[in-house]
């Protein structure tokens, strides 16, 4: 039996029965001799399953050792030319610091970092060298969410390649004048560079893992052949505490995404120090990635140490490895290899023995796996052939790496972005950049000849890929036809007499319609998130399909029924359970498909409201920066609509995360004419026009009678408001009432009141969009700010009420912020009121609701009174008297007290 063999057996307490345990022993290693890992990976878990089916107590345990899980001997090696790759590695490595350096000794606060590039160097250059694969007639393309904090990196490749300008570089982080580059991954500012934003933190994997799902969707679904291509997200282990980061593992090891691949770049240290300092991170990600089913990499060694492992016959590097803390490792990055001696190799005599003949250089060059090429084109060459499942490579790396004193290793690297001279002149002599001692002060970018063989090789490695990446398509290549608006006529005419639907059942006829039309059905993509029966959409699951790349294994129990539940592998609807994220994770990539696949989607996400906007906010904004494409349907909408279910279900404040969104076109329609409308306005801008807006639309559950559409109505619609109807033309007083959503009922009802009680005359204005009619007042506000001799732009709310008598109350279902973005744009000496439903929600029938918040058909009346009172046009009697004749109650608390 080996030495090790005896140290292990040595080390078992309280074994009853030493002689077995040793055959047992060395019965496995001889399986591991002579059959290898896999034959005895496959008795061990024999072995464990009998154990267990008989009553052992087999504690589970999804880590392996702290080494590379590529042993040293069967890992493939990269076959480039490694000496140019270091060279050009270099060289990137000083025109990343360049820029970063430069443009804070030109501004002080553009800030920038080094650090995360630093680490990731070797990495991105094995990728960009030998894997990602650019689109083509061939092929699809590779799609790289590269981490963000590493875009100077990026630049800098670009930059080499000829892609980028050095006054580009020059003018990093100042992109107003429309010179400069972007601070991270920012599609919107730069729209034919980068595929996809990955800063805010841990929206990089999550939208990873939808994307290569989507991919999948595609080729089932026979729209496109995403054969071969893979999506690589790289993501830094201390970004791996966002709950975004692992939110959505499980769903990629259950669809079988090894399309997937993501990295983590494990350099131990996230913003103001280390990611676990009293623990391991490689090892915690190694139980989370591996209990949720995927296959796992580990690269945490560099060649140096692979000789070392081989003569640790006792397992006593392995057991210090192990043992060994992660803040340990970082304080070791930090000092010199007679620390590393002393501290780590000290830990065990015969560690020290084991290295006694290394100086502390040697032991200084004893490099993480994450900065040896050979080790990182194993780990990738295994992720770019898994099959059934996604991998993750969890790489140890040196944050700041090449940066010396200045960061490498230290808490405060991922802040360092202003170096002086001399760590300047350290970086140059580390990477051997050819700048002489007078040029350094200057910090000049370095580009060799466009003949200097390392550039040739350069332009060869990516022209063998397919092309150049980072890229982005701007649009697709396909033309499809959007049927007229004729298409949704059930829709746009009235309710017959006595029948009553609500926006929502209006959504649905919309959608059915869609997906009946020949060129456009096909590329509708219906994203749910389990509340498809309360939108009254269930009836599409036997229509189309849920996507399961399984299928169906199992018999739906409602078979029986016409609206059964059917997965199907080429589904239409993708179905992502409680998961808000989730779904508008798949939402983006869809949205963006017509960039990432060529190929022109629709996708609807239908939700509720209220945990929609507040719950994926972040997303909403990345899709705005992505320049995504699509509807996202807030279902139940309003804070009154959605009758007995309480404070945290109803949403008065979703058109306010919209409105936030320049590229984001929010809609509040009352009536089915207006959905339609509005959809099929939107289906010209982003199908026909592919231009790069996303819609946000409000849907109710509340069911009445629709007026249907009238001719000319439907400019007003889309600029977010039009006369709905008048009032009577000989009143002696009049008063403008505006509405959205199922609130604009109330103030028709309202409207009927002030005639019938009062004989005041109301005209009611439908608002479907508040949000876009406040927009074209602030550009005609501006407009005039900055052009005070040219003729003055008029807003357009102001152009409609200009004429108009009396005061204007405005009331939604929504806080009165949202009305009140119009204010400014009122026509001059005229009473603007504005009710809402600030507070919080909670349950009860429509009607109490909306007496709770005040906007009723009685307070819009009371409201309209009291603003003619205020003009003087009325006596403050005639208020009083209202308020007695409808009950309210003077005495009420203020509801957003409640």
């Amino acid at each position: 039996m080996s030495a090790q063999l005896d140290q292990v057996t040595a080390q078992t307490a309280n074994d009853p029965d030493a002689l077995e345990t040793k055959e047992w022993l060395e019965a496995l290693e001889a399986v591991l001799q002579n059959e290898g890992p896999e034959r005895a990976q496959y008795l061990m878990e024999r072995l464990v399953d009998l154990a267990r089916r008989r009553g052992a107590d087999i504690p589970f345990s999804a880590n392996t050792a702290y080494v590379n899980t590529i042993p040293a001997d069967v890992g493939a090696h990269c076959p480039g030319n490694l000496e140019y790759e270091e060279r050009l590695r270099s060289w990137m490595r000083w025109n990343a610091m360049a820029m970063v350096v430069r443009a804070n000794r030109a501004d002080g606060d553009l800030g920038g970092h080094l650090s995360s590039f630093a680490s990731l160097a070797n990495m991105l250059g094995i990728g960009f060298n030998h894997f990602w694969k650019a689109a083509s007639e061939e092929h699809g393309g590779d799609l790289l969410y590269i981490q963000g904090h590493s875009s100077p990196g990026v630049y800098a490749r670009a930059y080499l390649e000829g892609r980028l300008t050095e006054d580009q570089l020059i003018n990093f982080r100042k992109e107003v004048d429309g010179r400069g580059l972007s601070s991270y991954p920012h599609p919107k500012l730069m729209p034919d560079f980068w595929q996809f934003p990955t800063v805010s933190m841990g929206l990089g994997p999550l939208m990873a893992i939808y994307q290569a799902r989507f991919l999948k969707y595609l080729h089932a679904r026979g729209i496109a052949n995403t054969d071969g291509r893979k999506v690589w997200a790289f993501c830094g282990d201390g970004e791996m505490d966002e709950p975004e980061s692992l939110g959505a593992i499980g769903m990629a090891a259950r669809e079988m995404l090894d399309n997937l691949v993501i990295v983590v770049n494990c350099n131990l240290q996230r913003l103001d120090g280390p990611v676990r300092g009293n623990g391991k991170i490689i090892q915690e990600l190694e139980g989370e990635f591996r209990g949720a089913g995927w296959n796992v990499v580990k690269v945490i060694w560099g060649p140096g140490w692979d000789e070392l492992l081989a003569k640790d016959k006792e397992g006593i590097l392995q057991r210090v490895m192990m043992e060994t803390l992660d803040g340990e490792y970082q304080n070791y990055k930090a000092k010199d290899g007679a620390y590393v001696r002393k501290h780590f190799f000290g830990k065990h005599p015969k560690l020290l023995e084991m290295v006694a003949n290394m100086s502390d250089d040697d032991i200084w060059r004893l490099t993480r796996g994450g900065h040896d090429p050979h080790k990182i084109y194993a780990a990738f060459k295994v992720a770019q052939e898994a099959q059934g499942k996604p991998t993750v490579l969890l790489v140890k790396t040196v944050k700041g790496y090449g940066m010396g004193k200045s960061g490498e290793a230290r808490n405060t690297a991922h802040q360092t972005k202003k170096l002086d001279d001399e760590a300047i002149r350290e970086m140059r002599d580390r990477f051997n950049i050819p700048i002489p001692d007078d040029k350094l002060a200057e910090i000049p970018f370095f580009k060799p000849s466009d003949d200097a063989p390392e550039m040739k090789y350069l332009h060869e490695r990516r022209k063998a890929l397919g092309g150049y990446l980072p890229a982005r398509r701007m649009k697709a290549d396909e033309t499809l036809v959007v049927p007229p608006l004729e298409a949704f006529k059930n829709v746009l005419e009235p309710t017959a007499e006595g029948r009553e639907i609500s926006t929502t059942q209006s959504f649905v006829r919309i959608i059915t319609a869609l997906l009946r039309d020949q060129s456009l059905g096909p590329r509708v993509v219906p994203i749910l998130v389990d509340e498809s029966r309360t939108f009254g959409m269930e009836g599409l699951f036997r229509q189309i399909g849920i996507f399961n790349q399984q299928g169906q294994l199992y018999e739906p129990v409602d078979k029986d029924q016409v609206m059964y539940y059917r997965e199907d592998k080429a589904g239409q609807i993708l179905q992502e359970g409680i998961n808000e994220a989730g779904g508008m994770s798949s939402w983006i990539a869809a949205a963006t498909s017509y960039s990432t696949n060529n190929r022109v989607m629709i996708p609807f996400f239908t939700y509720y409201s209220m945990f929609g906007m507040q719950r994926v906010g972040d997303l909403a904004w990345a899709a705005g920066d992505m320049r995504a494409r699509g509807f996202m349907m807030g279902g139940t909408a309003g804070r009154t609509t959605l009758n007995g279910e309480g404070l945290q279900h109803e949403d008065g404040h979703s058109h306010l995360f919209a409105a936030a969104i320049p590229n984001c076109l929010p809609y509040d329609p009352t009536f089915g004419h207006e959905l339609a409308v509005i959809i099929h306005d939107g289906l010209r801008r982003m199908v026909t026009e592919q231009e790069d807006v996303f819609y946000y639309i409000t849907i109710m559950n509340e069911n009445y009678a629709h007026p249907g559409l009238k001719a000319g109505q439907e400019e007003g619609i889309l600029k977010g408001m039009y006369l709905l109807q008048e009032g009577a033309a000989n009143a002696g007083q009049r008063v403008q009432l505006i509405g959205s959503g199922t609130i604009l009922r109330e103030s028709i009802f309202a409207a009927e009141l002030l005639e019938k009680d009062w004989g005041i005359a109301a005209d009611v204005w439908s608002a479907p969009s508040l949000t876009l009619v406040a927009r074209d007042g602030q550009d005609a506000e501006r407009w005039n700010l900055v052009n005070p001799t040219k003729e003055q732009r008029v807003p357009y709310v102001t152009g409609l009420l200009k004429d108009t008598q009396g005061p204007i109350i405005a009331t939604t279902d929504y806080m009165r912020l949202y009305a009140e973005q119009i204010r400014a744009f009122m026509p001059k000496d005229r009473t603007y009121r504005v009710l809402g439903t600030d507070g919080f929600g909670r349950s009860d029938s429509r009607a109490k609701l909306r007496e709770f918040f005040e906007v009723n058909r009685y307070y819009i009346t009371v409201a309209a009174l009291r603003s003619l009172a205020d003009e003087g046009k009325i006596d403050l009697a005639v208020v009083e008297q209202a308020v007695v004749k409808y009950g309210l109650n003077p005495n009420k608390p203020n509801p957003v007290t409640q």
